[in-house]
């Protein structure tokens, strides 16, 4: 399916803002009028669609390696947060 006006310019906002922060939550807010919360929640299922990934490659590739990084280091707690509590 191809991307939609809100896809898309969630994208562009994305690559305007390589880092997190208060700034960054208050133009979601005033921007594109979404909390901080759902903006993260699309963008989660945007960036695996294959029409993101055309769009934006560069973009795409660094959100998922971030959000994979992210997901090894929580197996990575988990895994020492388990192996304290024996």
């Amino acid at each position: 399916m191809p991307l939609s006006d809100r896809d898309l310019a969630l994208l562009d906002f994305e690559s305007r803002w390589q880092r997190h922060g208060a700034a960054k939550e208050e133009a979601v807010r005033v921007e594109l009028d979404l909390t901080p919360a759902r903006y993260y929640q699309l963008l989660e299922r945007l960036i695996d669609s294959e029409d993101a990934l055309a769009y934006d490659p560069m973009l795409v590739h660094r959100l998922r390696r971030a959000r994979h990084a992210g997901e090894a280091e929580g197996r990575r707690r988990a895994a020492v947060l388990s192996g304290s509590a024996r």
